[in-house]
């Protein structure tokens, strides 16, 4: 796998992104588990959207889930410069000064966020969190490459700690709070309608070293025309004195850029996995 994603970093960047395309739209022909999931959220989330627009959705995210993967090469063995020129970056802040103001950068996974913080790591000190594999080859792999420009990889199970220091450092945190971790530290707050289980760990952090939050958000730009990472303005009055309403302000916002680009968002992944007492599983 390795050697391969190597290869893939020689590649032109399009001929790699239209590899991915190309096998994604066959793995999806193949019944399967993630493709069961991805109809089940899209059923959940969706429930006016006819069956012909729904499935012809579902083909279009497993496309680009697959090109993500693909594009990995490009993105852990590729330079500096080659990831400078395959993201554009639109910024509400101002990115040369990040030691005035503790941040906490909040993406979310839509299919090119591993583009966009690649590319941040080429330009800027920043600490990332992280969820370790249960393939201990690949994850060796994966977090070795991500932090071969001087990223500080902070894995979940020491994250409080060590981001509190990170921040308090005047170093930027990058981390993604939209996935079922379970119950503890969660809240039930809905997205698209369906109580999804939420972290509420961006609001506990952002008060304990007075952080500022800024959402990010990195799209996948059409005709291979590589990605668009866009930072947004810091969340106003955030975090407030309640963890549910905190949750809830992410989620919309989340929200509103899946309504953008509902095939990027990260569909495969089993969102309503935890579902709220009495409430039947859905997987």
């Amino acid at each position: 796998m390795t050697g391969l994603l190597r290869l893939f970093a020689f590649l032109p960047y399009g001929v790699v992104a239209r590899i991915g395309m190309v096998v994604g739209a066959w793995l999806y022909r193949i019944p399967g588990r993630r493709r069961s999931v991805v109809h089940t959220n899209l059923k959940l989330c969706f429930p006016d959207m006819s069956d012909e627009a729904r499935e012809r959705l579902a083909r279009a995210h497993f496309c680009h889930v697959i090109r993500s993967y693909v594009e990995r090469g490009t993105q852990w063995y590729g330079n500096a410069r080659s990831l400078e020129r395959l993201v554009e970056v639109e910024s509400a802040i101002d990115l040369s000064d990040m030691q005035s103001h503790a941040t906490i950068f909040v993406g979310f996974h839509f299919v090119g966020i591993e583009a966009g913080c690649m590319m941040y790591s080429t330009r800027h000190p920043v600490a990332s969190l992280y969820t370790p594999m249960s393939n201990r080859l690949i994850d060796g792999m994966a977090k070795r490459q991500r932090a071969r420009f001087g990223t500080e990889m902070i894995p979940r199970s020491d994250s409080v700690r060590r981001i509190l220091r990170v921040l308090r450092e005047g170093k930027p945190v990058m981390l993604a709070a939209d996935m079922d971790f379970g119950l503890r530290d969660s809240v039930f707050v809905p997205f698209f309608g369906v109580p999804a289980c939420t972290l509420t760990s961006v609001s506990r952090m952002a008060a304990a070293c007075n952080a500022r939050v800024v959402p990010f958000v990195t799209e996948v730009l059409p005709d291979y025309r590589g990605y668009k990472l866009s930072i947004f303005e810091p969340l106003s009055d955030f975090p407030s004195a309640d963890p549910t309403v905190d949750a809830r302000r992410l989620t919309e916002f989340l929200e509103t850029q899946v309504r953008r680009m509902p095939d990027q968002y990260y569909w495969v992944h089993k969102r309503f996995k935890n579902r709220p007492a009495g409430e039947a599983g859905v997987y």
